[in-house]
């Protein structure tokens, strides 16, 4: 059995989020530190989902607590949803006006065999392009169309614009997991203070 470490109770800096959401279908909890060092506890009843949502928190360096209840006797699919739904509310709170973020990001991660790459916009604006060519219906018990869901959800609610794109590969788990992380690496990368605009909007607008 996995070893956790201890429970995210304090966050140190500014750019935090605690949100929580309850349903007839699920009872989602998130915590997020912007600013954090890739600390992870994730217990959504989804052990694919939790695997990811490691890489996004490891490589993104975002501290990362989130516990879900659903209704897995259906299937994932509620879950899953929900979850990235929270998530994507954590982001949009914890950014705030987005002043002085880079608000751009991209990254390129391969995984053995397969190369995704990821471009992303915190731009106020919520749009997904999505084009992975995931071979197989299942990894493990995990739902292999609900990888799309998720990041459905997030976009929704953290009003962000992103692409992901499949350059190359075979196995659905790399093609999954390299996608999660060319992810966290865009976002680490776009919510990053610019010291040359840390004090305004990055929009000509004035405003996203």
């Amino acid at each position: 059995m996995q070893t956790l470490p201890n429970p995210i109770t304090r966050f140190s800096g500014d750019r935090i989020a605690e949100i929580s959401r309850t349903t007839g279908e699920t009872d989602i909890s998130v915590k997020l530190n912007l600013d954090g060092t890739g600390r992870c506890i994730s217990e959504t009843g989804i052990p694919f989902l939790d695997h990811m949502l490691h890489q996004i928190s490891s490589h993104g360096l975002i501290d990362l607590e989130v516990h879900a209840k659903g209704d897995w006797e259906i299937d994932d699919h509620h879950t899953n949803e929900d979850v990235g739904i929270v998530v994507g509310q954590a982001f949009r709170q914890a950014l705030g006006d987005r002043k002085g973020i880079h608000r751009f990001g991209h990254f390129v991660a391969p995984l053995d065999e397969s190369l995704i790459e990821v471009v992303l916009d915190f731009s106020g604006r919520p749009h997904l392009t999505y084009k992975l060519d995931i071979p197989t219906e299942r990894v493990g018990t995990y739902d292999t169309q609900l990888v799309r869901e998720f990041f459905v959800a997030v976009i929704n609610h953290s009003q962000m614009t992103l692409h992901i794109r499949q350059l190359d590969g075979i196995n659905s788990h790399h093609i999954i997991e390299a996608t999660f992380k060319a992810f966290a690496r865009a976002t680490r990368m776009a919510i990053a203070i610019d010291p040359r605009r840390a004090s305004t909007i990055p929009s000509s607008k004035g405003v996203l």
